[in-house]
């Protein structure tokens, strides 16, 4: 029998690259095997592969990887959204890219465990629902892959759970700016029967941005209006040194 006890919390396998916020790990397989890689779903001109996984957060680590990406030679190979958040209303990730080099591969995993810090910034979770936003400037693969971004173009991401808030926000968005709908996603629509209204949007760059703004002050006061005791709000910050995240616990008065 295994000594778990005897085991390192401080993993030296060489699968493994690293952790962040919102249970988030990043991980490298330098030589799939033929057999397995046939039954994945994800083509079969990469073996060098990187997995990117997390229990809670979906638009933020998406983002993340989209700009890691961007900025190494790799490609999307597949975005899934497992039913998660740890027991809550929403998803969690599972994201697979490609490489020809796993030099490559590990680099992009790494810069999307740092990006995953900056880009969760705006994740709110409650006893009573969860809230998550995001944007990018200019929308990548990944983003085009998981909510039919325009590559290129702005994008904005919200998610309200319960599901009527997130139909609330989703309203207050296209109301607030000439925006475009990217994806619509419901409990039965293009989720894993999440409790969430998620809405995509594209368009030009102050437009998108007001659009998830409006949506954000709609939903906190929904969502706080529900009579949480408390929420957890992700959020970054700047610190002397590097930019960093914490989990910032706050009472209801």
């Amino acid at each position: 029998m295994i000594d778990v006890k005897s085991i390192s919390t401080h993993c030296t396998r060489t699968e493994f690259v690293g952790t962040t916020v919102l249970d988030t790990i990043g991980l490298v397989i330098s030589g799939i095997d033929d057999t397995l890689l046939k039954k994945m779903n994800v083509g079969t001109r990469y073996h060098a592969l990187g997995l990117f996984s997390s229990r809670t957060g979906a638009a933020g680590q998406i983002t993340a990887i989209d700009d890691a990406v961007k900025a190494t030679n790799t490609d999307v190979l597949s975005i899934e959204f497992p039913r998660d958040t740890k027991g809550w209303g929403g998803h969690g990730n599972y994201i697979v890219i490609g490489g020809n080099d796993v030099s490559d591969v590990r680099h992009a995993i790494e810069l999307a465990l740092e990006l995953t810090k900056k880009n969760a910034g705006e994740l709110y979770i409650s006893e009573s629902g969860h809230l998550e936003f995001t944007y990018s400037a200019s929308a990548g693969a990944a983003l085009q892959n998981a909510f039919h971004a325009v590559p290129g173009e702005a994008f904005g991401f919200m998610a309200g759970s319960p599901a009527a808030i997130g139909l609330v926000m989703a309203d207050t968005a296209m109301k607030a700016s000439a925006v475009n709908i990217t994806c619509y996603m419901t409990p039965s629509i293009g989720t894993s029967h999440s409790n969430e209204v998620i809405l995509g949007i594209s368009g030009d760059a102050s437009a998108v941005k007001a659009a998830v703004l409006e949506a954000r002050q709609v939903g906190l006061e929904l969502l706080i209006g529900m009579g949480s005791v408390s929420y957890t709000h992700l959020r970054a910050h700047e610190t002397g040194r590097n930019l960093v995240c914490r989990l910032l616990l706050e009472k209801k008065k």
